[in-house]
């Protein structure tokens, strides 16, 4: 939700009709530029807090590996937003000093284009993803993002079978892509996959023994403090990671918008 201020005792509400979700990934290669990067994790919110358009934002480290995994992949670096409508996403991904800034230090940028379908819980109090209504019937495509704020006396218990859950959805058919991500390494975690569709996603998430017990202990052992799930169906895709382009259905070229 949206809010204008119209006089000193009037709030205006608006929910935006065609809300858009992007998120963009960032590798850096060189010592040099994996400092820069570091740098800007500061610097950088400075700027992302006035862009027009933009209803919420984090920009965010990761770990090592495709997963969840405590240590930092300092090459890898992650920006997610939400947008009221794709022609502010559009301008900012394509038109600002910021992202032109990244790409000169970057071997890689990619930007992910969705909708989102369902989101449950909060992240620091908000919910951040509004459904967007306008999903297509002939995409397939599915994305998933987890986050969650640990307890501290849950840590050791989360990691421990958090590993055996990576192991398993590594290997899990119809995954993508997937990568751990985070706002404070350890404590304030994320994950985000896409799959092929959303078979292949509840075959991982309620077949698979290692998910089914991570998904039991987060109710009976109450590893957050809060957390949120939200799923989103892609629908455009810029750039190339890992050196190939990803989701060639939904290239600028080929992308339904």
């Amino acid at each position: 939700m949206v809010y204008y201020k119209l006089s000193d005792h009037t709030l205006f509400s608006f929910m935006p009709m065609n809300p858009v979700t992007t998120i963009t990934f960032f590798k850096f290669t060189s010592l040099k530029n994996k400092m820069w990067a570091f740098k800007m994790m500061r610097d950088a919110p400075r700027v992302l807090q006035k862009i027009k358009g933009q209803t919420f934002f984090k920009l965010m480290g990761s770990g090592k590996n495709k997963g969840f995994n405590p240590l930092p992949d300092w090459s890898v670096y992650c920006l997610l937003q939400t947008w009221q409508d794709l022609q502010a996403a559009d301008t900012f991904l394509q038109q600002s000093s910021l992202i032109a800034a990244y790409r000169a230090h970057c071997e890689e940028v990619w930007s992910l284009y969705m909708r989102s379908l369902r989101a449950k819980g909060t992240w620091e109090g908000e919910q951040p993803f509004l459904e967007n209504e306008a999903f297509s019937a002939d995409n397939s495509l599915l994305a998933v993002l987890t986050r969650g704020t640990m307890k501290t006396s849950k840590l050791y218990a989360f990691w421990k079978q958090a590993a055996v859950t990576q192991q398993v959805l590594h290997q899990s058919e119809g995954l993508i892509y997937s990568k751990g991500i985070a706002e404070v390494p350890i404590t304030q975690i994320a994950t985000f996959s896409i799959w092929q569709n959303t078979d292949a996603m509840k075959a991982f998430a309620f077949r698979t023994q290692a998910h089914r017990d991570a998904m039991k202990k987060t109710h009976t052992i109450q590893w957050f403090k809060e957390d949120l799930y939200a799923r989103f169906q892609p629908f455009k895709s810029v750039g190339t990671w890992l050196g190939t382009t990803l989701l060639p259905q939904l290239s600028t070229e080929n992308a339904k918008m």
